[in-house]
């Protein structure tokens, strides 16, 4: 950072310091006196972004990540969490409502071109969470729309900090916004010091509402690339920028548990980490097959970790299905509110507490864009369409196509969780309930949705495998 641009960022700072203490501190003994009374607990929902299912030290990972390892140890870690969604845009917009993007109103990436974003029929969490008392903000890349109606603080957060979509879209630039002023950080963000950034936005959130409640919302920006580190960080993973960035983000999360502990608010504070979808082109899934931007569970599957201590039981792990969708209903309820929109996510605080291993829930649906491709009910899930080219690939010359498989492809991902070895033809019943389901579901989505879903089986040819290749 350049000398005028430091004293420009260190002024900010302490403007910002300057208004948070005289904004907080009239209200500070009757927010700490009512939440002590209510009870309810503080939300910090960590949100990284195309970061892999494998690159987690707790995952099986090579990348040091002692503070996330550390979470998993005090907490719990889920080994089949899945994101709504294989791209960012989509994803949040599951996250924070609950329902299917394809529902929800934003089923592709959001670019600075585009006009639009999250609908205002939706409802987020903060918003759920506002008439409760409690205080929020959003820390970091939103990407559920840049214009001024569409920022988080027009949908329940008293703040936000960040970038507004991805920081390869141009131009990357940093607001700071409060509910009827946007301000702007930096016209063009310096990428190296974001994360030491945000890290100190949260530290002062929780510092200035340590009297809770509050509902910390933090999605980083990283390991999306252009990946930069701070000098602290840079050139110290022996697994090049993308462990620096992680190593980084790692300790971002370290120096939040830290400020728990300090303010003694880790038992009456629930902490969850998870990302928005796979890798891109550096970072690890795992054993699992695909990447960003797939239907695969490489592209889905996540990692996410849950601590409350004392609440969530310590050093467990959870194998039953879960879903971002989960996230809102479940984070409303323990705070002591409902959905105010139907919501395809369910309750998981039984899994969160020890009390069951798995819960009963309808399948789960896979969408790219407007697509439904594969549905996962249980350890099975059936593809029935993909794309004629893989993503962010040359497509051919009659574009990207959305096709049906010549025939479903059946997995039982607890036995081949790489999705390696198709075994419909060996349980034809299986997947001929997985198909009366998708059938069912799909009446329920927008009529968009459904005429996509419509016109991609139109293609299928009975008999015919050369239009509708498999792209193994």
């Amino acid at each position: 950072m350049h000398l005028p641009e430091f004293i420009l960022y260190n002024s900010y700072l302490l403007m910002l310091n300057r208004r948070s203490f005289l904004t907080t501190t009239a209200a500070g003994l009757a927010a700490a006196t009512a939440h002590a009374a209510e009870g309810k607990p503080n939300v910090i929902l960590i949100y990284a972004d195309d970061l892999g299912y494998g690159d987690l030290g707790c995952y099986g990972g090579k990348i040091a990540t002692p503070h996330l390892d550390r979470m998993a140890r005090e907490g719990m870690r889920f080994t089949n969490f899945l994101s709504a969604n294989p791209v960012c845009s989509p994803s949040r917009a599951a996250l924070l409502t609950g329902r299917y993007p394809t529902r929800a109103g934003v089923p592709r990436v959001l670019f600075p071109q585009d006009q639009v974003g999250l609908p205002d029929s939706e409802v987020t969490i903060a918003q759920l969470l506002k008439p409760l008392g409690y205080k929020t903000m959003c820390i970091g890349k939103w990407h559920l729309g840049h214009l001024p109606k569409y920022l988080p603080t027009n949908r329940g957060f008293d703040e936000y900090y960040g970038i507004p979509y991805s920081n390869d879209m141009i131009p990357p630039v940093v607001l700071h916004a409060t509910p009827g002023k946007v301000e702007t950080v930096e016209e063009r963000a310096t990428l190296e010091t974001l994360t030491p950034r945000y890290t100190e936005q949260a530290l002062q959130f929780i510092e200035a509402n340590k009297g809770g409640p509050f509902f910390l919302y933090m999605p980083h920006t990283y390991p999306h690339i252009p990946l930069a580190a701070s000098p602290r960080f840079k050139g110290k993973s022996p697994h090049g920028i993308y462990g620096d960035v992680l190593q980084e983000l790692d300790w971002s999360v370290g120096e939040i548990l830290t400020a728990l502990k300090k303010h003694n608010l880790e038992k009456n504070t629930l902490v969850l980490f998870s990302s928005d979808n796979g890798p891109w082109f550096m970072g690890s899934p795992g054993h699992l097959r695909g990447r960003k931007g797939t239907t695969y569970e490489g592209g889905v599957r996540e990692p996410f970790l849950a601590r409350m201590p004392g609440k969530i039981p310590a050093g467990k792990v959870c194998h039953g299905v879960a879903s971002t969708m989960d996230i809102l209903p479940t984070v409303v309820k323990l705070c002591g509110s409902s959905p105010s929109n139907p919501v395809d996510g369910i309750d998981i605080w039984p899994l969160l507490s020890g009390q069951k291993q798995e819960l009963e829930r309808e399948a789960l649906l896979y969408f790219d864009n407007l697509y439904l491709q594969c549905a996962r009910k249980g350890k099975y899930k059936l593809h029935v369409a993909r794309y004629n080219s893989a993503v962010y690939s040359p497509a051919p010359a009659s574009g990207r196509v959305n096709l049906p498989l010549p025939a479903p492809e059946l997995y039982d991902l607890s036995n081949d969780p790489d999705e390696s070895y198709d075994i419909a033809p060996e349980n034809p019943e299986i997947v001929k309930d997985f198909e009366g389901r998708i059938e069912r579901l799909m009446r329920g989505f927008p009529e968009q949705i459904r005429k996509a879903h419509a016109e991609t089986f139109a293609k299928q040819t009975t008999g015919s495998t050369a239009a509708h290749p498999r792209l193994k």
